[in-house]
């Protein structure tokens, strides 16, 4: 016969009647009953119940996989020895390995031989060095928010977490819950906001007829905003799309929002990595700060520095004082502090020693621009595989968009029997990453995309 577990002496018996009155209060009359003959038995009949009921979760549903995040589930698990992934969002090399930039491991190494250097928590607002120049790297060094004390910033769990942050900031904070984000746009973003309680809608962007910019439509879209509504911005390379507006059709952009007063919310996941300029691809930012206008910043160091899984990024709230930022800040706090309480530390002070080393972040940048050069080079290289292999269509779109996506124009049918007859991995919108591709894959893709467009409608 089994021996049951007795608890000890005068110490169990108080728990005991805890555990009665406990029984007693929750209206279990058999228990109860059994309890009063024996309270030992019915504290190990109540445990073992337990396990053999159903569980509580018992009536949760399987939940689908993220539409982008299971494209690499579905690669995975493909036996396949041509199997090939351009659903990832992350850089590889012309070998199709993950990259750590040379300088990130400098700076590692830098860090980790520093005995000084300690694991105590962060403040809540995250490493003051990396807060610092990071908002110099978006706004710039001379700009006329940064000398004016009147930007507020703080450390996230990268560009996910700095949209987030500021997402449930605006909810808090900001007379207007409407947010306006572009058609299509990143697939988490309407949880995000719709997740921290604001209400989404969309303006027009892409042009499946061009595959390129919906400007007109844009322009109406947002000029018939309410005023005050938030407007989502990707500063440069476009997820999905891989379109951008031309300057002169950010400056319209800017004219039309500050009329309408409008409130920026700029994306900032890729600067440097689309052009290989960082200066170039923070135009559209500092065109709004330049007007002493307010706007909102997401930065992510996941591409430009490859750091996806530290989870390093930056929100930067540019307001039109020193004390509204230093309010801003204070309430920045309040909504981080039972997130997550403080950021981590490691991946936030590999950035902090690039960018205030000048030897590091001039190493860095010619890095970074190898980087976008491949980018680059692969849109070139596919372009010209589909024009000498004769494919139906314009594929010119390919070499005018820019970063680390091109939008194929390929439709979901097209993207499955591509999947399902050349173990090809993507977006169902037909989304494929370059920096997945290498010359040596590009013959197999040209294969199939001229397959999928001449034999599925």
């Amino acid at each position: 016969m089994r021996q049951q577990f007795q608890l000890p002496g005068a110490h169990s018996s108080a728990i005991d009647r805890r555990l009665s009155a406990l029984v007693r209060h929750l209206g279990d009359s058999s228990a109860s009953s059994m309890e009063s003959q024996n309270p030992n038995q019915t504290i190990y009949a109540s445990v073992t119940a337990s396990f053999n009921g159903d569980s509580v979760f018992s009536n949760i549903v399987r939940a689908p996989e993220d539409p982008i995040l299971g494209v690499t589930v579905a690669f995975n698990k493909d036996p396949s020895p041509i199997k090939l992934n351009l659903g990832v969002g992350a850089y590889r090399t012309e070998e199709g390995k993950p990259l750590v930039l040379n300088v990130v491991r400098r700076a590692e190494q830098l860090i980790v031989n520093d005995r000084s250097r300690v694991k105590e928590y962060l403040p809540i607002t995250g490493l003051a060095d990396f807060n610092k120049f990071s908002a110099k790297l978006i706004f710039g060094a001379d700009s006329p928010a940064i000398q004016g004390n009147r930007v507020a910033t703080v450390q996230c769990l990268s560009g996910t977490g700095s949209l987030r942050v500021g997402a449930e900031f605006l909810a808090r904070h900001y007379h207007q819950r409407l947010i306006y984000i572009p058609l299509p746009t990143w697939g988490n973003h309407p949880k995000i906001f719709a997740t921290a309680g604001l209400s989404v809608k969309t303006y027009r962007y892409y042009d499946p007829a061009t595959r390129g910019l919906n400007f007109q439509g844009l322009l109406e879209d947002l000029g018939s905003a309410p005023s005050g509504a938030v407007v989502l911005l990707h500063a440069c390379a476009h997820n999905p799309t891989g379109v951008d507006p031309t300057l002169e059709q950010w400056e319209q952009i800017r004219q039309l929002m500050r009329s309408k007063g409008l409130l920026p919310f700029f994306d900032s996941a890729y600067q440097g990595f689309a052009s290989g300029s960082l200066d170039a691809d923070a135009q559209p930012v500092r065109m709004f700060v330049a007007d002493g206008g307010e706007c909102l910043a997401a930065q992510s160091y996941a591409k430009n520095m490859g750091l996806y899984g530290e989870r390093v990024g930056a929100l930067s709230i540019v307001c039109k004082t020193t004390d509204v930022a230093s309010r801003v800040e204070s309430q920045l706090k309040l909504v981080i502090r039972p997130m997550y309480s403080s950021p981590p530390i490691h991946g936030a002070s590999i950035v902090a020693t690039i960018l205030k080393d000048r030897d590091m972040y001039n190493e860095w940048t010619v890095e970074l621009k190898a980087m976008a050069d491949r980018i680059i080079s692969m849109r070139k290289q596919l372009f010209d595989a589909l024009r000498a292999r004769g494919t139906p269509g314009d594929w010119s779109h390919i070499i005018k968009q820019i970063g680390m996506f091109t939008f194929t124009g390929l439709n979901s049918e097209q993207v499955a029997f591509m999947t399902n007859e050349y173990h090809i991995y993507m977006t169902s919108d037909g989304r494929i990453s370059m920096a997945g591709l290498s010359s040596k894959t590009v013959p197999h893709l040209v294969d199939a995309i001229h397959a999928a467009v001449t034999r599925v409608v």
